[in-house]
């Protein structure tokens, strides 16, 4: 027992690297916004189209991958998904002109949608019950990877140039390997059962477990429109407002995603102590006031309020992850490909209509509009109470 754990602590170890290492590449395009910007003339709108583009493809196949590996497992299939990352990053470093832009981020995008639902479901075998925690720290590897890339841009892209984005395939190399061996351990372990009993039988949807998920994908669009707007315009906003170097910026978004990262981790272990729900309700309606503030503070309270941001608003996702995949047994991968995928597709196209926004009426607008989505919060309260048993 103690050797089994101790393997499945080294396997969601090595998931949250692998996730790290993916959302890390996967936060390379928002952070070189700037850059493209310049070196392409790009309007906003054109760099919403880029965000849509990536957050789409990134979004779209995971529920069709979630449900298919649900009945017939694929352990090798995070391999192949890093591979198309791999390409999208070396195609972003040597693109010359827009429409190769677009497809640099589908394919990081494509990449992602594969790498979500397999690994989530990974996470979940190894987690020895906890699922809570598993999830946590499986998605706080994803979200520290997600604060390295615009700091990694600072300083190695930024001095370099566009070529230099070459050097991160470095880090889909490692990625590629970590992904290997945990195909392998998967393969070995876990899929003689499944290689007996055939696909595995998954029961229906109940009408009461279908409004639940729609409250919380209501809950997700909220949660994840918001930091987007944080993520793909927030050097925007300092540089206009403040008159900062896009690499203090740069900076500042590290700050925030760092953030992002540490409320991450916390969400699932709370939830497993005292109940998702709780976390849920918390996170997304409490943050309200911080983001009714932020458009009106000066620059040190800025950053203060989007750490504070960042912290309450991560622990959601988690909570509301284990909490869907305990309404619906059976259902692992499809959960996170639709959670997954529907946060990143909702946060695609809010970035693309923040971005035609912002064209239009300033940057600072975005902040004010979207100040007022943890009012969405509000509706935890149509979430039904799970048993104990369940979180603890």
């Amino acid at each position: 027992m103690e050797a089994r754990a101790r393997t499945s602590l080294r396997i969601l170890l090595a998931l949250s690297v692998c996730h790290l290492l993916n959302d890390l590449l996967q936060a390379l395009l928002p952070a070189l916004y700037p850059i493209l910007k310049d070196e392409f003339h790009l309007s906003f709108t054109q760099i919403g189209l880029l965000t849509l583009t990536n957050q789409v493809t990134a979004s779209v196949l995971q529920p069709a991958v979630g449900t298919y590996t649900d009945r017939r497992p694929q352990p090798y299939s995070l391999v192949f998904g890093m591979t198309m990352t791999l390409s999208g990053v070396l195609m972003l470093a040597l693109a010359h002109r827009f429409g190769l832009l677009l497809l640099a981020a589908a394919l990081v995008g494509v990449g992602s949608s594969i790498f979500h639902p397999e690994s989530s479901r990974l996470a979940r075998v190894a987690s020895g019950g906890r699922h809570g925690f598993a999830q946590s720290l499986f998605q706080t590897g994803g979200n520290f990877g997600s604060s390295l890339g615009p700091l990694l841009a600072a300083f190695i892209v930024v001095p370099r140039g566009q070529g230099s984005i070459a050097w991160f395939s470095i880090c889909a190399l490692v990625a590629l390997v970590l992904m290997w061996r945990i195909g392998r351990w998967y393969a070995h372990l876990h899929l003689r059962t499944a290689a007996h009993t055939g696909p595995v039988a998954v029961p229906p949807m109940t009408p009461a477990a279908k409004r639940t998920v729609a409250v919380l994908l209501a809950l997700v669009f909220s949660k994840y429109v918001y930091l987007m707007s944080l993520s793909s315009y927030f050097m925007f906003f300092l540089i206009d407002r403040f008159q900062i170097s896009v690499d203090s910026a740069q900076l500042y978004l590290f700050a925030f995603l760092a953030a992002v990262a540490a409320g991450t981790f916390a969400g699932g272990p709370i939830g497993d102590r005292f109940g998702r729900k709780y976390v849920i309700w918390g996170s997304i309606l409490g943050v309200l006031p911080f983001t009714l503030a932020l458009p009106h503070a000066s620059l040190f309270w800025t950053a203060c309020l989007s750490v504070i941001i960042g912290l309450v608003l991560a622990s959601a996702f988690s909570a509301i992850l284990v909490y869907a995949q305990e309404l619906l047994p059976g259902r692992v991968g499809f959960v996170a490909g639709l959670f997954f995928g529907f946060a990143f597709g909702i946060a695609g196209l809010g970035a693309a209509v923040l971005g035609k926004l912002a064209d239009w009426y300033g940057i600072a607008t975005v902040y004010h509009v979207c100040a007022f989505l943890p009012v969405i919060g509000l509706l935890a309260v149509f979430l039904p109470d799970q048993p104990h048993h369940a979180h603890a």
